[in-house]
């Protein structure tokens, strides 16, 4: 690759720096996409033993790559996304991989594609790790963050796409106890 392309692209990235996502972070600091984009594939990097028939690394590259489309978009909590959003934000990443040099161009279409189809176990690994980040997220804010949808989703977000494995299942439950815990100080009045 160019070198003024590589340059384009590591400051088309940056922007995800600078998009805030919905959920704040422990010290009560709005959190990046890239800094959720980093978290989930420290996540996949630790699941590798867990999972030894799976390719980790292309698991970590959905991981990287999986929010990209919101540097076009900005990020839309998954309660009110729409099917329009979903679109306005596939089309800008396809507009974006076509501008890209071969073979990158083919192999981000190849691992976009993967991971919609949801398929391969290497998509559903990513996938469950996506929504258990933003859950485990959730839980190390601040209560008083928390929208009223969000109790419910606390105990329901992500349960289908952690289905597939016990290992992410497991997780899941794990997580799920924490959220309830975490409600159940917030409206301890003792």
């Amino acid at each position: 690759m160019r070198p003024e392309k590589l340059l384009e692209i590591i400051h088309l990235a940056e922007k995800l720096k600078n998009v805030p996502r919905h959920c704040e972070t422990s010290a009560g600091r709005t959190e990046s996409v890239a800094e959720h984009c980093w978290r989930i594939c420290l996540m996949a990097h630790f699941m590798k033993d867990e999972f030894p028939y799976v390719n980790i690394d292309k698991v970590v590259k959905m991981c990287v790559f999986h929010d990209m489309g919101e540097i076009f978009t900005g990020d839309i909590p998954a309660f009110n996304k729409t099917d329009a959003h979903e679109m306005d934000e596939a089309n800008a990443l396809e507009s974006w991989v076509k501008s890209l040099p071969a073979p990158y161009d083919t192999e981000l279409r190849e691992l976009y594609a993967e991971m919609a189809a949801l398929e391969t176990t290497e998509a559903k690994l990513y996938k469950a790790i996506d929504n258990l980040e933003a859950l485990i997220q959730h839980n190390e804010s601040d209560l008083k963050t928390w929208l009223p949808l969000e109790y419910d989703l606390q105990l329901t977000y992500g349960i289908e796409n952690c289905a597939f494995s016990e290992y992410t299942k497991n997780l899941r439950q794990l997580v799920k106890q924490e959220s309830e815990e975490k409600m159940e100080k917030g409206f301890d009045k003792s």
